[in-house]
C-alpha cells in the first residue's frame, strides 16, 4: 500500500517564513494527486517535503502506517522526476535509466531485463544506445520517467515535468503519463501551475495559495462546486465571470439585485442557499459558457451588452464586454459560433441555475453546490 498522510504539515524557514502552512492530506493507495497553484504558493516545497528532500518544519508525514519525518530520502521508497531531466550527459540512455539499480548493486543481467521492460512500456528501445544531447525534449522526459520507474517504487513524485516542452508535445506527454500511471497501478503526487494538466490528469486535485490548501477535491467539484473565489477565479478558461451583487428578497422569494435589476434564484439555488438574505453584498459566479446567445429580451435572466473584442475560436465566439457591476471585464462563450462584430449590441442569457455565489468580505461561497448535483460524491478511483 503507498497510501500517504500529511498531518498538519508546516515548512517555516530560518528567517521566519512560512511557506507551506500547517496543510492536511489523505492520499488514497493508486491515486493521482494534483498539487495546483501559482507560483510561489508552496506547491514545490510540499512535494520536496514529501521527498525527503526538505525536513518538515510542523506536524507528521506517514507513508502507509509508517511516520517518516526523520527517516532519509534514500529510505523512503519514492522516485522523483524533476522539471530539468537532471540526466548524466556522458551517459547513454541506458546507462541513464539503470544508474539507480547500478549503485544499489543490483546484478547486471536483472538491471539489464529490468531497463529493457521500462524501455518497451516507454517506448525507449531504439534510444537506447544514445546521449541525452541527441534526444529531443520529450524524449528526454521519457527517460526521466524510466529512471523513476525502473526503482519500481512505491509513490512517483514529478515536479513540472512538463514546463519544459512546447504546447503540442506537453499535450502528448499529458496522456503519456496518465496511461503510465494506469499501467504501473502505483500512487503519483504531481505538481503544476498549469490548470489544463491539474484538471486533465488528476484523480484529485489540491488547489495550493500562499502556502495553504482552498479546496483538495475532483476536478469536477472544483469547476461546478468551487469553496470560494480563489478556486473559481483560478480554475477555468477564460476565467469566470464575477458580478457585484446583494443577496436580497423580491415577494418574499430569494433574489440577487445586480444595480438597478433583481433575478430570482431559482429553485435549485434556493435549496443550496447556506445563508438567510439580508441584503449582504454577494459576488455573482457566472462560468462564460453558461451564458447564452439570445435574440431578444425574453427571459428575466438576459442583460444586454456591447461587444468590446471578438475571438472566433473554431466552433466558438467568445466576446467580451464591460458590465456596470463588475470589476473587470466579461466575457460570454457563445456556441455554435456567432457572426458578431466589435461595437454590436447582443442579448445575453444567463443560466440562473449554473451561477455561484460568495460573500463579498470572507470570498467563501454561501451555495452548498452538492445539493441536486451528482458532483456531489464524484470520485473516479479507476481514472
Amino acid at each position: 500500500m503507498a497510501k500517504l498522510a500529511l498531518k498538519q504539515v508546516a515548512k517555516i524557514y530560518e528567517d521566519g517564513y512560512k511557506a507551506v502552512k500547517n496543510i492536511n492530506l489523505d492520499i488514497k493507495d493508486k491515486e493521482f494527486i494534483v498539487l495546483v497553484g501559482p507560483s510561489g504558493c508552496g506547491k514545490s516545497t510540499t512535494l520536496r517535503m514529501i521527498a525527503g528532500l526538505e525536513t518538515i518544519s510542523e506536524g507528521e508525514m506517514y507513508i502507509g502506517d509508517t511516520l517518516v519525518n526523520n527517516i532519509p530520502a534514500k529510505d523512503r521508497d519514492i522516485a522523483m522526476v524533476f522539471q530539468s531531466y537532471a540526466l548524466y550527459p556522458h551517459m547513454n540512455v541506458r546507462e541513464n535509466i539503470e544508474f539507480a539499480l547500478k549503485m544499489k548493486g543490483v546484478e547486471k543481467q536483472e538491471r539489464k531485463i529490468r531497463v529493457d521492460e521500462v524501455a518497451e512500456i516507454l517506448q525507449l528501445e531504439p534510444l537506447l544506445n544514445k546521449k541525452p544531447g541527441a534526444l529531443s525534449g520529450g524524449q528526454r522526459q521519457r527517460v526521466a520517467l524510466g529512471r523513476a520507474m525502473v526503482r519500481n517504487p512505491k509513490v512517483f513524485l514529478l515536479d513540472e515535468p512538463l514546463s519544459n516542452l512546447d504546447a503540442k508535445l506537453r499535450v502528448t506527454m499529458r496522456a503519456e503519463i496518465s496511461s503510465l500511471h494506469r499501467q504501473l497501478g502505483t500512487t503519483f503526487i504531481y505538481v503544476t501551475h498549469d490548470q489544463t494538466e491539474a484538471m486533465t490528469m488528476g484523480s484529485r486535485i489540491a488547489v495550493m495559495n500562499a502556502g495553504h490548501i482552498e479546496q483538495f477535491d475532483t476536478p469536477a467539484n472544483l469547476y461546478y462546486n468551487p469553496a470560494n473565489k480563489f478556486v473559481a477565479e483560478f480554475i477555468g478558461s477564460p476565467m469566470i465571470n464575477l458580478i457585484n451583487g446583494r443577496l436580497t428578497q423580491v415577494n418574499s422569494k430569494p433574489a440577487i439585485k445586480i444595480a438597478n435589476e433583481s433575478f430570482l434564484l431559482t429553485e435549485k439555488n434556493q435549496a443550496s442557499l447556506l445563508t438567510t438574505p439580508n441584503n449582504q453584498e454577494v459576488l455573482v459566479g457566472v462560468r462564460p459558457e453558461d451564458m447564452y446567445y439570445q435574440e431578444g429580451r425574453d427571459t428575466a435572466s438576459t442583460v444586454k451588452v456591447k461587444a468590446k473584442n471578438v475571438e472566433q475560436v473554431g466552433s466558438d465566439t467568445y466576446v467580451y464586454y464591460d458590465f456596470h457591476s463588475s470589476d473587470r471585464e466579461q466575457v460570454a462563450r457563445f456556441n455554435p459560433a456567432r457572426p458578431i462584430r466589435i461595437g454590436d449590441e447582443v442579448y445575453v442569457h444567463i443560466n440562473m441555475d449554473k451561477i455561484m455565489l460568495f460573500d463579498k468580505n470572507t470570498e467563501q461561497s454561501i451555495l452548498d453546490r452538492s445539493v441536486g448535483t451528482e458532483f456531489g460524491t464524484y470520485y473516479d478511483e479507476e481514472k
